[in-house]
């Protein structure tokens, strides 16, 4: 019954949205695009799915947000009409996220934070996008750069590997909605995952070894073929650390720890590392066990899918108030805002500002000029556009400084995303039906068939983690780390061209030192 439902769904949206083919991060998509459909649907975008209320603009004395005292104070300030939702935003109780790990059926008649409404629709076990929905492509054979012409045959014949791939699965099991996604560790292995091994090696042997083990966790290790590809490379070139060498994978989705344990065990030569290898299904946010011992921390393309809180600021007093999601009856979304932040959010504030010192960017213009120019547009909303805060990755450096007090992060993700939806800092949102991608504009979507995808500010993450941890660190742009750490002969094309290099322009890299 749910697949009817969802496949009826995305053929209303898809109708509604344009599913003009975007040039993706790596440029995949464009390409497969090419192969698949060479014709869009040309019908005006219609923003039928955005619906936010905005608090009112009484004040008390002094010019303070008066408080919120009862849902009388809740004001609707959209250009949409709006069902009036204030009596059932005062009798939905709140949930978070954990709250509803245990429901198989998505939630209705509840209100719950930005933030657990974004991790719920993405991690919940039962309907979540990453615990049932999701496929990771894989090439096949690697790559033999140096016998490719140049870019544009690597392009050509990637694209042909993803469409037999999925044509591969739906001889097994049809769907219009598989939702398959790529990384870098797959599309370049093993040269990607072998240049991350030279960094570790080089930092272990100058700081732990021979004293300590070399510990390595991994979390959100996708299909686990980083993995493989860096122990098999530390088995190769140094037996001496290998013998000291332990793998510790955490992963939340009990779908894709299945995956990793089957590729350990598929080949006799993955299955010599069996005995260094441990999945751990579960979140890094229930860790509770301290880990003494020296170790590195890998979490690449992870800070993306972290659940952001939203906040949007009063024009008149850029006080900031805190988003909040109301699920109704029939499954419609409502978005409201309190000046009440809840105390994660609210630490967020304060550690972002104690870390950068003040410097950091908002959503609304910094003079009063400019605030009193923006509020007083025909139309105006009395809040500002909407910032999202990366919460989520505050509690992660709080975990790793709490429980891994001696760790070395190392981390990759996308400083820049393209065609975000409207806010600072905003995330990508989109799914696939019928192998074309479709982009909406707001994170309230059906639960489970949509990617939520957020840039990382680095400047503002190398600051709080330093805040939060104590330690120190670099980041570097992925083509910078890679010219550092990588054989840049074994992706060169016959042209000179790299992709390893190209094809990641918009992400950095993050790592203690």
């Amino acid at each position: 019954m749910d697949s009817l439902v969802v496949t009826q769904l995305f053929r209303q949206l898809f109708r509604q949205h344009p599913a003009c083919q975007r040039r993706n991060i790596a440029n995949l998509a464009a390409a497969v695009h090419r192969n698949v459909s060479r014709q869009s649907p040309q019908q005006q975008h219609r923003n039928s799915q955005i619906r936010l209320l905005s608090t009112s603009g009484r004040r008390e004395r002094g010019g303070k947000p008066a408080p919120a005292r009862n849902e009388s104070n809740w004001q609707q300030r959209t250009t949409l009409l709006q069902r009036d939702m204030k009596e059932e935003y005062s009798k939905y109780p709140m949930v978070t996220a954990n709250d509803l790990r245990a429901r198989r059926e998505r939630p209705r008649r509840v209100k719950m934070l930005m933030r657990d409404f974004i991790e719920d629709s993405l991690y919940n076990p039962h309907y979540g996008y990453f615990s049932k929905h999701v496929v990771i492509f894989t090439p096949g054979e690697p790559f033999e750069f140096p016998e490719l012409r140049d870019e544009d045959e690597f392009q050509t014949l990637l694209s042909r590997r993803y469409v037999e791939f999925e044509d591969g699965l739906d001889a097994e099991n049809p769907s219009d909605t598989r939702q398959l996604w790529y990384t870098p560790t797959e599309l370049f292995r093993p040269y990607y995952g072998e240049a991350i091994a030279r960094y570790l090696m080089t930092n272990y042997k100058l700081t732990t070894f021979p004293y300590h083990d070399l510990i390595i966790y991994e979390m959100g290790a996708g299909r686990g073929t980083l993995m493989l590809n860096i122990l098999d490379y530390i088995r190769d070139v140094d037996p001496a650390v290998y013998a000291r060498t332990k793998y510790k994978i955490i992963e939340i989705s009990s779908q894709l720890a299945d995956v990793q344990n089957h590729h350990l065990m598929k080949s006799t030569a993955s299955r010599g590392h069996a005995g260094k290898v441990e999945i751990i299904n579960q979140s890094i946010f229930d860790w509770d066990q301290p880990v003494p011992s020296p170790c590195f921390f890998l979490a690449f393309e992870v800070f993306d899918n972290f659940a952001h809180d939203v906040i949007r600021y009063d024009l008149a007093t850029q006080a900031p108030l805190q988003g909040t999601v109301l699920i109704d009856e029939e499954g419609d979304f409502f978005e409201f805002y309190t000046p009440k932040l809840d105390p994660v959010a609210s630490r967020f504030m304060r550690v972002r500002h104690a870390a950068t010192d003040g410097r950091y960017q908002l959503p609304y213009p910094a003079s009063a000029l400019g605030r009193w120019l923006q509020a007083n547009r025909p139309f105006a909303p009395n809040l500002s556009a909407p910032e999202y805060i990366p919460t989520r990755l505050m509690q992660f450096f709080d975990v790793l400084g709490r429980y891994f007090p001696a760790h070395r992060l190392v981390t990759s993700d996308f400083h820049t995303l393209p065609d975000a939806i409207k806010g600072q800092n905003a995330p990508i949102v989109q799914t696939r039906f019928q192998r074309r991608p479709i982009p909406v504009s707001t994170p309230l979507v059906h639960q489970g068939y949509f990617d939520i995808m957020f840039p990382t500010d680095f400047r503002i993450a190398e600051a709080s983690y330093q805040a939060i941890t104590g330690k120190l660190t670099r980041v570097l742009t992925h083509e910078e780390f890679m010219r550092r750490w990588a054989y840049l002969e074994e992706t060169e094309t016959q042209t000179g061209e790299n992709p390893l290099l190209s094809w990641y322009k918009n992400a950095s890299v993050l790592f203690t030192v």
